[in-house]
């Protein structure tokens, strides 16, 4: 046994609409990605009502499905299942040695990391953002690992997990000036900290499976960090646990932020008001 892990998941999307919808177009994200030890055994995606679905990879290597429903209908449900073998949090060094810094910073005016090392759409700059650095005295500490690991930890620390605190599209001052937010808030503000020291940061939106204790749901999608770093690569960073992302947590898609890696986007003729139900099941069990 080497900490590895079966993750069988069931993500239902149900979208109910106050009017008939003629047409709907969606974009969907949800197939769970084939690299940094997790390989994926089996997947599936069906609608109700039937739905033609296309497969492509968009520029960050995540794989979406072109959703097209073409008949009237007054309810989407889509159903996404996953068997995913997870591997272990990474054995991570003391230290990554002298020169890391240096090496890390070069990196910003590198096309390959131009995405993660800018500001994006919930990542960004703010003065809500360096009222919060000033106030906790969030600085670069050793070298860049040790600094991102107490990164995590202060954030970790300084908020209050609250589901429902915040929505998919709040903008990070939600979560500094009210101290509250969910695993989505968290990562946002990590990576816009992180990038403001020169370290590639990218967002990563999956599912966790939590032991007890932990701050995150039972079963939930959840979103976490990764950063470039010398001799280590994408290396994850999980503030919302207070943890490193490992055999219970299963990678979907990368992207600058949220807006790149939302599980369903799309657009549609009539419908009205609508509302979005989620149910994630997830079962964990020892790869044998």
């Amino acid at each position: 046994m080497d900490g590895r892990a079966l993750c069988e998941i069931e993500h239902v999307s149900r979208y109910l609409y106050a009017a008939p919808v003629r047409r709907c177009v969606m974009s969907l994200c949800m197939k769970p990605r084939e690299d940094s030890g997790q390989r994926l055994l089996q997947f599936e995606a069906e609608t109700e009502p039937p739905a033609s679905l296309n497969e492509e990879e968009d520029s960050f290597g995540n794989t979406k499905h072109v959703l097209n429903v073409h008949r009237e209908h007054d309810a989407l449900e889509i159903t996404a299942r996953s068997t995913v073998e997870t591997a272990p949090a990474a054995t991570l060094p003391g230290s990554l040695g002298a020169g890391a810094w240096e090496e890390t910073r070069s990196w910003a005016v590198s096309f390959a990391y131009w995405d993660f090392t800018h500001a994006s759409a919930f990542a960004r700059p703010s003065p809500a953002l360096d009222a919060f650095v000033e106030r906790l005295n969030v600085r670069p500490v050793g070298d860049p690992l040790e600094s991102l690991l107490c990164l995590s930890d202060t954030l970790h620390h300084a908020f209050e997990y609250v589901p429902g605190s915040t929505s998919a599209i709040s903008p990070i001052e939600h979560i500094l000036e009210s101290g509250r937010g969910v695993c989505q808030d968290y990562a946002h503000v990590m990576i816009a900290v992180a990038r403001s020291w020169g370290v590639p940061s990218r967002y990563v939106s999956g599912y966790v499976h939590a032991k007890s204790g932990s701050q995150a749901m039972e079963s939930a999608t959840h979103a976490w960090v990764e950063c470039w770093l010398p001799g280590l690569g994408w290396t994850g960073f999980d503030p919302t646990n207070q943890s490193l992302p490992g055999e219970r947590h299963v990678r979907v898609a990368v992207g600058r932020d949220y807006q790149d890696v939302a599980p369903t986007r799309g657009v549609l003729l009539g419908g009205g008001a609508s509302a979005l139900e989620v149910e994630v099941r997830m079962r964990t069990v020892a790869a044998g």
